[in-house]
């Protein structure tokens, strides 16, 4: 079964613009996440999808491999169901499984991007899956930069939302806290038809593009893990991860 990881990468973020190329002790932020996502057993190949020459030129630097993708692109999986149809065009091969890596989560492990595909090779049924962790602190529950989300019995997602979910406000205070982590694989067809879908309504008012795909009726299967993972968001939030990567265990296999 051949499984793509697609990493997509731009520098014109609203909230923190340039940060792919940000450092995070001695190498750019892009570079880590490329690297690790190298590093998983379970990915038959890695690329960056970029609109940004600078981006690509660093890729190339280091000898990874980058596609050119359009600038207009306002969702990460647009720009990887791109980026998805070049690489196959270049390589005369089609993957069975797409995942899509977050460029801004420099924490993503290789065994975090093996949980997540776990479910889709072991299950025809299952089209899109997505990690979760605990939430550790109510700040981080209430910032509306973490995507919240609560799961049924069979970890399914439910809901999905920048707000605090499930409501502590009904004298609940120990609900249970939980986040999306954004290691998201693809079944490949699901993602071309995922991406011609119209917006829903949800998705728009929530900013989350997985209500696109509970809105349609479609389920996702949530796969916990205990890893500890920050994005990177804001100028703190990097701050914050590269004080917790110096003792991180991987890195000085690829630094």
């Amino acid at each position: 079964m051949k499984i793509l990881g697609i990493i997509p990468a731009r520098m014109a973020s609203s909230r923190f613009p340039g940060k792919p190329m940000k450092d995070i002790l001695g190498m750019p932020m892009i570079g880590h996440c490329y690297k690790r996502a190298q590093m998983s057993s379970v990915l038959n190949d890695v690329y960056v999808a970029t609109c940004d020459l600078e981006i690509f030129e660093y890729i190339k630097s280091i000898g990874g491999k980058v596609v050119m993708t359009s600038s207009s692109h306002e969702r990460a999986s647009d720009r990887i169901a791109e980026a998805l149809l070049i690489i196959e065009k270049i390589n005369k091969i089609k993957s069975e499984i797409v995942v899509l890596l977050q460029g801004d989560e420099p924490m993503t492990r290789p065994s975090m991007i093996e949980a997540a595909v776990h479910p889709l090779i072991h299950s025809e049924n299952i089209k899109i899956s997505n990690l979760y962790t605990k939430i550790k602190t109510i700040n981080e529950f209430e910032n509306r930069n973490e995507v919240k989300v609560v799961v049924d019995k069979n970890n399914f997602a439910m809901y999905f939302s920048r707000e605090p979910i499930p409501s502590r406000r009904m004298n609940f205070l120990n609900v249970p806290m939980y986040k999306q982590v954004c290691v998201i694989p693809f079944k490949r067809d699901f993602l071309i038809e995922y991406n011609k879908m119209e917006q829903t309504p949800l998705e728009i008012i929530e900013s989350v593009d997985m209500m696109r795909v509970l809105e349609n009726g479609i389920k996702i299967k949530m796969v916990y893990i205990s890893d500890e993972n920050y994005s990177v968001d804001t100028a703190n939030d990097l701050k914050n991860v590269i004080r917790i990567m110096k003792n991180d265990s991987i890195i000085k296999d690829y630094i």
